[in-house]
């Protein structure tokens, strides 16, 4: 998602909720089977070679048709739904909350500190950050739409209620390796896009910024924070799908990931987030930019 201007937004906040939910259910409906394609390489700890990719990725259909295999990628769809809706509205109406914050309070401290453009960009990175930390709120569903992913036996047919009252805290298992990926992440996203429209695109004003502008920058933003993040989002994954009794520590994972599959498995399903971010985040903020004004006529 590329910076949202610092000023307050012209759209009333009902506009910017049902404009940002909007796009998040649309985006998910498009990427969710490649989510899920990364997810599995993320989980498999053997070696990935071209012969086994069929059975990794698509598991018990992987000798199934065409249109099974495609429909097996859809797991834990109502928790990524959940997960991904309350994602995006967050996120739209999070980080530009962030920034009036920043900026109406310490914008003087980081002029001085940065210079006036620099001073803007880690604003606008912070902002990010600050949302992103504030993302481990929403940890028990992305907990939940990842073990429906690639560990489904983990909630042998008990159903959402019971699993939240039956497991309790767990769900929050590994919040801490979250927040410490979350925060250079989303620092690296609103970061990233805005250095891309202030030094090589020009745009001074981000609220001004054209559609080809907008997906420059998103690209640029979101590439370099997925790789930022990857690392620590591969311990994150390892965590969050084991069964719910199974406790794993976050250096328990790292310890066994580079002592039997070496470091560049921190990195394992890299490439398809790469291939597939800046179409995904073009598609949403586009969207989300187009629903909002649309929502702010009626609402």
């Amino acid at each position: 998602m590329s910076p949202s201007h610092s000023g307050k937004g012209k759209e009333s906040g009902t506009a910017r909720v049902l404009g940002s939910g909007a796009s998040g259910v649309a985006e998910l409906l498009v990427f969710h089977p490649v989510d899920t394609v990364a997810k599995r390489l993320m989980s498999n700890k053997g070696k990935v070679t071209f012969s086994a990719l069929n059975s990794i990725v698509f598991r018990d259909y992987a000798t199934a048709s065409v249109g099974r295999k495609f429909f097996s990628l859809f797991p834990g769809l109502g928790y990524a739904a959940g997960y991904k809706i309350a994602q995006r509205i967050y996120k739209f109406g999070g980080q530009p909350w962030f920034n009036d914050i920043i900026s109406r309070n310490y914008k003087d401290h980081f002029t001085s500190s940065f210079g006036e453009r620099n001073g803007k960009m880690m604003i606008q990175a912070c902002a990010g950050s600050l949302t992103g930390i504030g993302e481990v709120v929403l940890l028990p569903l992305d907990a939940l739409k990842i073990k429906r992913q690639v560990n489904p036996e983990a909630f042998r047919g008990r159903g959402v209620l019971r699993i939240f009252l039956e497991e309790g805290t767990t769900l929050y298992r590994g919040w801490g390796w979250t927040v410490t990926r979350n925060a250079p992440g989303s620092f690296a996203l609103f970061g990233g896009s805005a250095f891309t429209k202030e030094y090589m695109l020009g745009v001074t004003d981000y609220s001004q910024a054209t559609w080809t502008q907008n997906f420059i920058a998103s690209v640029t933003g979101a590439v370099a924070s997925i790789t930022v993040a990857a690392p620590l989002d591969t311990v994150k994954t390892r965590i969050q799908n084991a069964n719910f009794e199974q406790k794993v520590s976050g250096w328990t994972v790292v310890r066994e990931l580079v002592r039997n599959e070496g470091v560049s498995a921190f990195f394992k399903g890299l490439t398809p987030k790469i291939l597939v971010v800046g179409p995904k985040l073009v598609f949403s903020y586009t969207l989300a930019q187009s629903l909002i004004p649309f929502f702010g006529k009626y609402v």
